[in-house]
């Protein structure tokens, strides 16, 4: 049976990965913080993921541990870089080590969010947020130092977690309308939607970059509307620019305009296409 090692199990996608793999593959489960079958691993500390990953030797590594907290990455840049740029290096090193494969989960903020077209694998990126700056970093050094790697940029992620999607419904539950900006775009994407996406894509070696979101594209505020649309829930939602936003919360760092990311590579070499982010949301809501 193959083992793959997790990062950041606890996480959204870290939970989905073992929901969509369930029992075909032994997990090698690790965090930041130990439990029932979870191991704790510091991935910033090179000596601790060598020590690691040679004693348990896993045929696949799936970095789903990161710094996303984009306003507190602007904050303490040395750990933002540390886990999202040297953790990759350190998973890079030790997966080349012990020969497994390594997929790493990055983001739509390595670009600079002006795009006016989806955004491709191949369209040079340009971060220009302290979160976006150490991930980019973190793409950079398993580029160099692992044998056999995917990335795979993501983004509005949602699922099992702390996420955009329970935000909004806890605040319903105490407002009668929400203000919710209307000009960054994207593609909502659903934790298990990734993980099926990771799911076919690993066992292959069609190595390389790929983007995964769900299919499809809107803004934060109609993204809101469609989630209490499903929900039944009456909340008004209140459409405001970006430069609205930050004059009601001037820390906040600043968010990419246009986040849509087009699947090409996915599409082009294995012709699989990800759930339209209506249904994705729709089955995470409802089911």
């Amino acid at each position: 049976m193959r083992k793959i090692l997790v990062t950041g199990c606890n996480g959204q996608l870290g939970r989905a990965i073992q929901n969509e793999y369930g029992d075909e593959v032994e997990f090698i489960l690790t965090d930041v913080v130990e439990g029932e079958k979870i191991s704790p691993l510091n991935i910033m500390d090179l000596d601790e993921v060598l020590s690691f990953v040679e004693s348990k030797k896993p045929d696949v590594i799936i970095n789903c541990a990161a710094a996303t907290n984009v306003d507190g990455c602007e904050k303490d840049w040395d750990f933002a870089y540390k886990l999202n740029a040297l953790g990759p290096r350190n998973l890079a090193i030790a997966s080349t080590k012990v020969g497994a494969k390594l997929v790493h989960v990055s983001t739509d903020y390595v670009f600079p969010g002006n795009a006016t077209k989806p955004i491709t694998e191949f369209d040079e990126p340009g971060p220009i947020s302290a979160y976006g700056k150490t991930k980019y970093e973190g793409e950079k050094f398993v580029q160099q130092f692992a044998d056999k790697w995917f990335i795979v940029r993501t983004a509005w992620l949602y699922g099992d977690g702390k996420n955009f999607v329970k935000t909004m419904l806890s605040l319903a539950e105490t407002h009668d309308e929400l203000s919710v900006v209307c000009d960054q775009l994207g593609s909502p994407t659903s934790a298990v939607e990734l993980a099926r996406m990771i799911h076919h894509l690993e066992p292959t070696e069609n190595y390389g970059i790929f983007h995964g979101t769900c299919e499809g594209d809107t803004n934060w505020a109609d993204f809101t509307a469609e989630i209490f649309r499903l929900k039944g829930i009456g909340v008004k939602v209140n459409r405001v620019t970006s430069e609205e936003y930050k004059k009601m919360n001037p820390a906040s760092a600043d968010r990419p305009h246009y986040s849509i990311l087009d699947n090409y590579m996915l599409r082009l070499t294995s012709g699989y296409k990800m759930a339209d982010w209506k249904d994705a949301l729709k089955e995470y809501l409802c089911n």
